[in-house]
């Protein structure tokens, strides 16, 4: 069962400005790659189909397959992990997440569903009735 991972997007405003940050990184480098300070201990597991879990602004709102992990040398000088990423969002059922720093292991099981195919997410369920719903054990 693959292992997921969830990051913070800083800086994005939705889900378009996530994608324009990365189609500027395709025309740059040829990959999308996010450079991070700690390389995964379980990285076999993420490798295994696992995906990069996308927060903007408090709210899970797409995924991103993860090709490879990488080690990478910082400006600093100091090693990092590359998470290479296969280009493309998809938009998976939003989810509120309290802040929290650098990322964080996402279990499969624990991983919202995406959206089905050619929904577009402008249209679901607006994020504070579903907000409400979960509290009421509904959703």
């Amino acid at each position: 069962m693959p292992l997921h991972l969830k990051k913070l997007s800083v800086g994005s405003e939705d889900i378009k400005t996530l994608t324009a940050w990365h189609d500027e990184l395709m025309q740059r480098q040829g990959r999308i790659m996010h450079v991070t300070r700690s390389f995964p201990r379980r990285a076999e597991a993420i490798l295994d189909g696992g995906s990069m879990y996308w927060v903007i602004k408090g709210w899970m709102v797409a995924r991103q397959p993860i090709i490879d992990l990488v080690e990478v040398v910082r400006g600093d000088g100091k090693p990092a992990c590359g998470i290479v990423l296969k280009p493309g969002l998809i938009p998976v059922v939003e989810r509120r997440l309290r802040p929290f720093q650098g990322w964080r292991y996402l279990e499969a099981n624990d991983a919202p569903a995406d959206l089905p195919a050619g929904a577009n997410p402008d249209e679901v369920m607006p994020r504070e009735m579903q907000e409400e719903l979960r509290e009421l054990g509904l959703l």
